[in-house]
Order: structure tokens, then sequence, then C-alpha cells
């Protein structure tokens, strides 16, 4: 399944959002929590996995929804099971990664 990226700089840092295409422009809700996927933060463009594996193991951030984002995040080591929540059977996952 395609994935669409975002590449988010701010100052010095760089944060990547990769959301599954498929879910792009939808709006997820479950008790209190919200998962708004119709603005412009995750609409990017679509590339190859191996291209986005390499985005999110240098970036200072990610922001991962979908199953295929999270597994291609687990996949690289980016985030744990610790870091997912789910929302209307949706997953997400944010973190910030450290580079020694």
């Amino acid at each position: 399944m395609p994935m669409l990226v975002k590449i988010h700089k701010k100052e010095s840092r760089t944060i990547i959002a990769v959301c599954d295409k498929d879910l792009l422009g939808k709006l997820f809700e479950e008790n209190g929590k919200q998962l708004d996927l119709r603005g412009e933060f995750y609409k990017g463009e679509e590339l190859e996995i191996e291209e986005i594996g390499d985005l999110i193991r240098n970036a200072d951030g990610v922001n991962l929804v979908g199953q295929e984002a999270i597994n291609l995040g687990l996949q690289e080591g980016v985030i744990g099971q610790e870091n997912i929540i789910i929302i209307k059977g949706i997953p997400h996952a944010q973190a910030i990664l450290i580079h020694e």
C-alpha cells in the first residue's frame, strides 16, 4: 500500500510525517481522541519504502499514521509498541529520535 511523506523543517530539526495513502483526508474520533488527516500536515509525496526508511532513520522526529507506516517505523527501529496508540482502529505513533 502506498504511503505519503511530508518533510517538516524548523530551524535545525526535521520531522517526518508518514501516512498510509488511503487514510489521507479522513477524520477519526474515539473516546475524546482525534486523528485529523484532513489538513496539510500529512499531505506529502508518495515515495518508495526504501526512501521513507532512510528519511525516518535520519529524522529528529517521526509522526506515523496507518498500519503500513507503523510497520515501517517498527522495522526501522524508530518506534516501539509502547509508542503506538489506536484511534478508531487506526494506529498512530510519534517519537523524538536521539542520534548519537
